[in-house]
């Protein structure tokens, strides 16, 4: 004979990530899935229909979140710096901003569309405009 015993045990609750936390952890995969190599984080932090804008020599230039992922080789870490500057939440929908060191070749100054459907957050859009750095300067 086999004793079932009932008991009252409950799992505890999982602990909820504020939006803020997971815009942050969004911002993260994007930020250290291109220094590291990692495009499968990348994937996590875009919406698959997102894009890529900047401005060159005039002329608007538009760059498919796809191009830009398949971009990101496996394991090739990058010297890029990454550093969340504004994060602006209302509801469903957030603006973030982010400054991206490449020492010795660029600063970029990215500013993301990020929207909150399906209970996650994704970056559905970004921005960028970018500097050159002096071939010594390191921040």
């Amino acid at each position: 004979m086999i004793a079932i015993l009932k008991t009252n045990f409950k799992r505890p609750n999982p602990v909820v990530k504020s939006d803020l936390e997971q815009i942050k952890e969004v911002l993260l995969n994007y930020i250290e899935g291109t220094a590291n190599g990692e495009p499968e984080r990348l994937r996590k932090a875009f919406h698959p229909n997102f894009n890529l804008y900047t401005v060159t020599n005039d002329t608007l230039w538009i760059r498919s979140g796809e191009q830009y992922i398949t971009n990101i080789k496996v394991g090739q870490k990058t010297s890029r710096i990454g550093n969340i500057t504004s994060i602006d939440i209302e509801n469903d929908a957030a603006i973030a901003k982010a400054d991206i060191i490449v020492p010795n070749y660029r600063r970029f100054t990215d500013y993301f569309l990020l929207l909150k459907y399906e209970g996650n957050w994704k970056i559905v859009h970004k921005s960028y405009s970018w500097k050159e750095l002096p071939k010594t300067e390191k921040s």
